[in-house]
């Protein structure tokens, strides 16, 4: 059986998956571990985890596979860095670009990079049954992107006749530019402050969700968040939660109550960021990304106000919307075979 292997390793995530022609064979991760209390790691200490990290994951491949299951290798696929623009760089990204070269030289098959964030939007658009055909919009909300995108695809690019295919920098299916987002921090960090606040493990947006989903009310306490030229200011509204959040502890305020106002007020911005964005376009087809994006609050408050309006807004499935290899693999797998 022919198959791409793909490798990403981002600042919250070691990934490594393993895709033929039809199918995924493998998609495995390893969270990056974070102390108690802190917000995420420094890059010396992520790149230090995904060298431990990668080995680990191959050895669970290889014994996922068995002994029986034939496999060629026909090309590695990994992620350069956060985007292809000028300056986009984060030396994380140096330990599965690494491994790819080691892999290609001692197999002899190419090796093809793309950026992090283009395997976010091809994990995404993977994910439904049909791929759009023009431009559309697409959104990275993660930990700590937030970004409305407008997309423009590109024609097939000629697979290169290098092993190691780095003869340009890296490949790229997308035009991509920034329409949207925030102007500060992003919403993940908003969602990390608030669950490191509480005593919740980082990064915190899962456990939060499910605080939001189970409240069987909310407060009224936080102000709504803006949004001009469909980009947002989160500092405002990240120190009035952290602040109510402290009156949550001290007994003035019912905690889950006012997660699931956070998660409200985080929704209309969105459901405005995305309304404007849509009409500076005039794209109505929204494909969303991200560990933000994996959130089942957001998904339902911002589908359904977003409808009204004849948008349609596509949710990459929770296992494809977190920091993955199985995108990277499959950027790979259009670029070597077409």
């Amino acid at each position: 059986m022919r198959c791409i292997l793909g490798l990403d390793t981002s600042n919250y995530k070691t990934s490594l998956a393993l895709i033929s022609e039809d199918e995924t064979i493998a998609d495995l991760r390893q969270f990056l571990k974070v102390r108690e209390g802190e917000r995420g790691l420094r890059q010396s200490e992520a790149l230090f985890q995904h060298v431990q990290n990668l080995p680990e994951l191959f050895a669970q491949l290889r014994s996922s596979l068995g002994s029986n299951f034939d496999i060629t290798i026909d090309g590695v696929a990994y992620s350069t860095r956060p985007r292809a623009v000028t300056g986009s760089y984060m030396p994380c990204f140096t330990a599965g670009a690494s491994q790819a070269a080691s892999i290609s030289s001692a197999i002899d098959v190419p090796a093809v990079g793309f950026s992090h964030q283009e395997g976010h939007i091809e994990a995404s658009v993977a994910s439904f049954d049909k791929r759009p055909e023009g431009d559309f919009l697409a959104c990275h909300f993660s930990g700590g992107t937030c970004e409305v995108l407008f997309v423009r695809q590109k024609e097939h690019q000629p697979h290169c006749a290098d092993t190691f295919c780095r003869c340009d920098g890296e490949r790229a299916f997308y035009d991509i530019d920034i329409i949207g987002g925030t102007r500060d921090i992003s919403y993940g960090q908003v969602l990390d402050r608030a669950g490191v606040m509480l005593g919740l493990p980082f990064p915190c947006g899962q456990a939060l969700d499910e605080q939001a989903l189970s409240a069987g009310s909310n407060t009224n306490v936080l102000t709504g968040i803006k949004a001009k030229d469909a980009f947002v200011h989160l500092s405002g509204f990240d120190t009035q939660l952290r602040n109510r959040l402290a009156d949550a502890k001290a007994g003035t305020l019912k905690t889950e109550e006012l997660i699931r106002e956070a998660f409200i007020r985080i929704s209309d911005s969105i459901v405005k960021m995305l309304r404007q964005s849509a009409e500076q376009t005039d794209q109505t087809a929204i494909y969303m990304s991200g560990g933000v994006s994996s959130s089942r609050f957001l998904k339902e408050h911002v589908t359904k106000q977003l409808r009204r309006d004849g948008i349609d807004v596509y949710f990459t499935s929770p296992e494809l919307s977190s920091d993955n290899a199985v995108g990277t693999a499959l950027l790979g797998r259009r670029y070597l075979w077409g």
